[in-house]
């Protein structure tokens, strides 16, 4: 059992909602991310989701595109990724960690490589936004032998034929993106995405996380009403940007943000969704 798939369950268990920050590595300094990341831990955090670098990320909204243009102007690349995994997990072994990226470095690096070093670093999961399940195969293939969990996002569009093919090949947890558009959109409609994920639910046991427009205590609490994990990446990346001259604050603000979330997620009353 992965790491992810013991901490749904364990979470599952005690009735709380997982939750998921997003931060971009090496942004707004890679000095920072690696202290960042613990006190994300410290603060709540149950699986940290790191982005990887890349000069097009077409999935992203306007604040994560100007994370990636920093993080790539402090010459971040990926093995430079694995490497600040690899500096967290000599003091942390249990929190899960996902890496969130596009292809094409991925494929630079070879996708055996690739998985070899992210096992050797202590990554436990690989979201690939721009490569859909039926180009998947040699990738899945190197992520299956070195036990690191596919994650696959999921659409408001997509068909229940869609899904169903999705999760096929997902492990650990599909991600429900809750609305049309890029990370960092408005507008969320719970109860449209409540109607999707018993769509998805009769179509997998995975746990469901779900992300986009999570920009709030608000929208944390409504979306952890309904889902198995909360993924909050605008709005933290956001602070990080407001505080990009002043790393030294970083912590401190974005450990009090997350500490708010964790508080609503755990005395947020799950809806009886059947």
């Amino acid at each position: 059992m992965s790491r992810i798939t013991e901490c749904f369950a364990k979470l599952k268990s005690q009735g709380k909602t997982v939750l998921i920050p997003f931060i971009t590595a090496g942004d707004p300094q890679p000095e920072v991310t690696v202290p960042l990341m613990q006190e994300l831990v410290t603060s709540g955090a149950d699986i940290l989701e790191l982005g990887i670098p890349f000069s097009d990320p077409m999935a992203d909204g306007p604040v994560i595109q100007k994370a990636n243009e920093r993080a790539l102007a402090n010459g971040m690349t990926l093995r430079d990724c694995l490497d600040l995994v690899h500096n967290f997990r000599t003091v942390n072994t249990q929190t899960p960690i996902i890496l969130m990226g596009y292809l094409n470095p991925i494929e630079v690096m070879g996708y055996n490589n690739f998985a070899q070093q992210a096992l050797l670093a202590g990554v436990d999961g690989v979201i690939t936004v721009d490569i859909p399940p039926e180009e998947s195969a040699e990738l899945l293939t190197a992520l299956r032998s070195v036990a690191i969990d596919s994650i696959y996002l999921i659409a408001p569009t997509s068909t229940p034929e869609r899904i169903q093919r999705i999760c096929a090949v997902a492990r650990g947890f599909v991600y429900y993106v809750s609305m049309r558009g890029v990370t960092g959109a408005l507008h969320l409609d719970l109860q449209e995405v409540t109607n999707r994920l018993n769509i998805i639910r009769k179509l997998t046991t995975l746990p469901i996380g779900v992300g986009f427009g999570i920009k709030d205590s608000d929208t944390a609490a409504r979306m952890a009403s309904v889902a198995d994990a909360v993924v909050v990446g605008s709005a933290i990346v956001r602070q990080i940007e407001n505080l990009k001259d002043q790393p030294d604050k970083i912590l401190e603000v974005i450990g009090a943000f997350l500490r708010d979330l964790r508080t609503v997620l755990d005395t947020t009353q799950k809806a009886n969704l059947f």
